[in-house]
């Protein structure tokens, strides 16, 4: 039943970032794990996406919620549509300074699934509305 184990294995997945625990995220995907970011490089490798992971919780505390998961009947692919409510602790590199402000996206996750292991991740929301909401554009808008 690749179908189940793989839907059991992204739904772990989330489980897993929801709790913070990268250590658990990071033994879900295999060791040439193709992870690509929006808007941002492709890594390559299970040390990349660690490093990337270390990068996120310095610098965002995210949850997601409202998860729509599909996965295909092979199970080698899935594709995710959520809701991420973050805050943003500490000023990542060339984005607005962080002072704790807080932001709510739509977010789509797409899948590669090999031998029960996540093989690639990639990652799409809309970078100009998470700008407008941490530099205050979307507050001052609806005033």
């Amino acid at each position: 039943m690749p179908h189940t184990q793989s839907r059991a294995l992204i739904n772990t997945y989330f489980a897993a970032f929801n709790a913070g625990d990268t250590a658990k995220m990071e033994s879900l995907v295999t060791e040439d794990v193709i992870h690509d970011v929006n808007q941002g490089e492709r890594r390559i490798g299970k040390d990349k996406f660690w490093s990337f992971n270390v990068h996120m919780t310095r610098c965002y505390k995210e949850r997601l919620s409202d998860l729509m998961l599909l996965v295909s009947e092979d199970g080698t692919r899935a594709a995710a549509e959520f809701i991420i409510s973050g805050t943003y602790l500490e000023t990542d590199e060339g984005l607005p300074e962080a002072n704790g402000q807080t932001y709510k996206l739509p977010v789509g996750s797409f899948f590669e699934i090999r031998d029960g292991k996540i093989a690639r991740i990639t990652t799409y929301y809309n970078l100009s509305d998470w700008m407008a909401q941490v530099s205050g554009s979307a507050a001052a808008e609806s005033a």
